[in-house]
């Protein structure tokens, strides 16, 4: 490990409702070069926003429009990380939740149409996260979305169905990602299966994606290097 990834102190939120469906710390975890520390939002339990260096908001199988009490609680850690210049990164809920948070509630919604299964995501503005400009696949599942972001956001990627797939904080390290990249296929077939045999939400799209072809181009890589630096 090199001095500059020993500086790095890397704190996972886990926005996950039910550990034995969706394990979000288990899926970043394989991707990281570093150690990161996890904090089970649920329960209360969130990191000092001064104590580390980068955040990922994992994402939940909650609604973003159905706030509990510690969603309120995890806002203000983000806006108190990103005031003392952390770098933060979320991942679907998380990426609402940054909106949330820096925006307000009227900047997510309910999508029109979910986005299930292995998507394509159109990089509409290079940038050091997903580079230049051009297409790649992942593997998504969300029933809301962010919208209508403010002048201090900017887009970096969108989809046919949900126009603000990623986006950057000007002037900040903050980015929010709509996708799954953190999700590999094996990971991605197991848990369309597990939402079909639990009775989720969108059954018709749930089948459909876990009989159409996935596609992953391993941006996860990638995202990782250029958001630990």
């Amino acid at each position: 490990m090199t001095d500059k990834s020993q500086s790095r102190k890397v704190a996972i939120i886990d926005n996950s409702i039910d550990p034995a469906l969706y394990r979000p710390v288990e899926h970043w975890n394989r991707c990281l070069p570093v150690e990161a520390d996890a904090f089970t939002a649920r329960e209360g339990r969130f990191p000092d926003p001064g104590a580390y260096t980068h955040l990922i908001l994992t994402g939940s199988e909650a609604s973003i429009l159905e706030r509990e009490d510690w969603v309120e609680e995890e806002a203000a850690v983000v806006r108190e990380a990103v005031r003392k210049g952390a770098s933060v990164l979320g991942s679907c809920w998380g990426h609402q939740l940054l909106a949330f948070a820096l925006a307000g509630p009227s900047h997510v919604r309910r999508c029109a149409s979910p986005e299930i299964g292995w998507i394509p995501v159109r990089v509409v503005r290079g940038n050091d996260l997903l580079g230049p400009p051009g297409e790649f696949f992942t593997f998504s599942v969300h029933y809301d979305e962010v919208r209508d972001l403010p002048g201090s956001f900017e887009v970096l990627a969108s989809s046919d169905p949900c126009p603000v797939q990623a986006f950057r904080v000007r002037g900040k390290p903050v980015w929010g990602l709509q996708c799954h990249p953190e999700v590999d296929i094996a990971t991605g077939v197991r848990f369309l299966g597990d939402l079909i045999d639990r009775g989720f939400k969108g059954r018709e799209a749930l089948l459909e994606a876990l009989s159409s072809l996935p596609r992953d181009s391993g941006f996860i890589s990638r995202i990782v290097r250029a958001f630990l630096g």
